[in-house]
């Protein structure tokens, strides 16, 4: 389906533009959130005759959202969920979950302009874009803890809270591919007929040649 776009919509095209979509997604998205008119004779000449308006109308919404990315800047939302020890939630923190919490903030946002692929589902620090205008986007901070306290820290060290246990098991699992990399060098040193020395000679020969 041809429609004629009423504003910048992201891989499709900038205000005025004819462009060919598929059936549900206009019928869906475009023309019910008046972001688009169907692409026929009589629509063409309208949007003509009220383009300059429309594109003036498009810079003041800009302009204004421009502003609230400025204030916007550097927001931190926390939220507060159970967890377990390595900090998996149980359940999830999702779209309209953070347009809350950004508009407890103070900006007035709806879960559509809450740019998150998918649901977050463990403790820590998440840059999430805000879509304010369609050529305007913000970035904020979600913060997710268990407590306001752990959210705290969290935000001061740029770290998820986690156990001391589900620490150790994630410094035991760097250890545990330290030594399969070693063991991985050795293998082809072995393989090469290299001894130790020669082995060690060749891994500096070739740190020198980086």
């Amino acid at each position: 389906m041809e429609v004629i776009l009423l504003e910048r919509i992201e891989k499709l095209g900038q205000i005025g533009d004819v462009v060919n979509v598929k059936p549900g997604f206009a019928r869906n998205f475009l023309l019910p959130r008046e972001k688009a008119l169907r692409a026929t004779e009589a629509n063409k000449k309208v949007f003509e005759g009220a383009r300059a308006q429309l594109e003036a109308d498009n810079l003041k919404r800009r302009e204004e959202a421009g502003a609230v990315a400025t204030k916007m800047e550097g927001l931190i939302v926390s939220l507060i969920r159970q967890a377990g020890e390595a900090g998996h939630l149980y359940g999830s923190v999702s779209a309209r979950d953070i347009a809350t919490s950004v508009t407890d903030a103070g900006f007035s946002v709806d879960r559509n302009q809450i740019g998150l692929t998918d649901p977050i589902k463990t403790l820590g620090l998440f840059n999430v874009p805000v879509i304010l205008h369609p050529e305007v986007t913000a970035s904020v901070t979600v913060n997710v803890a268990r407590t306001e306290d752990e959210a705290a820290i969290q935000a001061e060290t740029g770290h998820a809270m986690l156990s001391n246990d589900a620490e150790e098991e994630a410094e035991a699992r760097a250890e545990l591919e330290a030594v399969f990399e070693e063991g991985a060098a050795d293998a082809e040193a072995e393989e090469l007929g290299l001894d130790d020395a020669a082995a060690e000679e060749a891994t500096d020969e070739e740190a020198k040649g980086e």
